[in-house]
């Protein structure tokens, strides 16, 4: 089969490779792979930021994937040949509490991903696709979609009437946008434009904050709130951005750390913490039973992915490329029709 491979650290050490089709053990799927799609984390991978260690090894790249069960090994019961699946990427963590390291057992990085024609899922690692959505849309949820969905109703409760304020018109950001909307909730975005800020109203947002025009975009926040602020945040900046957003947040009130996009650390006015009560969640995606809970909400309330591009398999690199100059939703590389 074809498949992508990295080899080295470096975008220029993503090959294009003939591999065997491999062969699902007793518990295991074979995927025909149809559509997968590029997180900040295949990224980091391939920049060799993202535990460089674990990482500095070939292997297929990309976690996000959708496809179809071609053989299922003899033990495997939640699955047959023919279902479309989804996967998920901490192969172990299948509801409650995470493992002490799910790392190395994750897929797309140190374990083969789906940037290949076929790829290997233990049964404990796939979700059924949602029926509603194609394989371009369904191959966007497992990161950015769980991720949103693990903050605002796993870890937040989220409930119609409250408010959520979402930075940025990234993956996670958007999904954040739409599940929020669809769920009840008044949502706040900001963004850096005022273009892309009528896209996001689009998808549901109430009100819109250019952080450009509007730096001291916490205050814009307590006033379109009469000062009481919201009652959910997803941050993905960090930085200085935490602080930020503790200010923006209502007593009591959920800040989901999502990304690093400024700064790996921060400085915490911890009095500001402290008199919010606030809640620092840090989020890294979510565990199999969520994703399930995910996957049927999005059929029950037609939500549908933003994909900004769809890329052909051969143009992988150009799909990283355009990752890495940002987009407006998810970049989908289509594997097979």
């Amino acid at each position: 089969m074809k498949a992508w491979q990295k080899h080295h650290f470096g975008l220029e050490n993503l090959k294009l490779v003939d591999i065997p089709i491999p062969k699902p053990g007793p518990k295991q799927l074979l995927i025909r792979v149809k559509s997968v799609s590029l997180n900040y984390r295949d990224k980091a991978i391939v920049d060799g930021v993202y535990w460089p260690d674990l990482m500095n090894k070939p292997f297929v790249p990309v976690s996000d994937a959708a496809g179809v069960v071609v053989e299922a090994g003899p033990e495997v019961v939640r699955f047959k040949e023919g279902d479309r699946v989804i996967s998920h990427l901490f192969t172990r963590w299948t509801d409650g509490a995470p493992g002490e390291n799910e790392n190395p057992y994750a897929i797309g990085g140190p374990n083969n991903g789906g940037l290949a024609e076929y790829m290997l899922l233990d049964e404990d690692a796939a979700v059924a696709a949602p029926s509603s959505l194609t394989d371009d849309e369904a191959s966007t949820l497992p990161i950015a979609g769980l991720t949103a969905w693990f903050s605002l109703v796993e870890y937040g409760k989220l409930v119609p009437g409250e408010t959520v304020l979402v930075q940025g018109t990234g993956g996670v950001s958007i999904f954040g946008v739409q599940i929020a909307s669809a769920l009840g909730a008044r949502v706040i975005a900001t963004t850096s434009s005022d273009e892309k800020g009528e896209r996001v109203r689009a998808l549901g947002a109430s009100e819109i904050i250019n952080y450009v025009t509007r730096p001291d975009w916490e205050k814009a926040v307590l006033e379109l709130t009469n000062g009481k602020g919201v009652q959910h945040i997803l941050e993905v900046a960090g930085g200085e951005s935490v602080n930020r957003s503790i200010e923006a947040l209502a007593p009591q009130g959920h800040i989901n750390i999502i990304g690093f996009l400024d700064n790996m650390t921060a400085k915490v006015n911890l009095l500001s913490l402290l008199f919010k009560q606030a809640q620092l969640q840090g989020i890294l995606v979510g565990h199999r039973k969520a994703l399930e809970a995910m996957c049927k909400a999005f059929d029950e309330l037609v939500i549908k992915p933003v994909i900004d591009t769809v890329y052909s398999f051969n143009d992988a690199i150009q799909a990283y490329k355009h990752l890495n100059r940002g987009a407006f939703g998810k970049i989908v590389i289509r594997v097979a029709d």
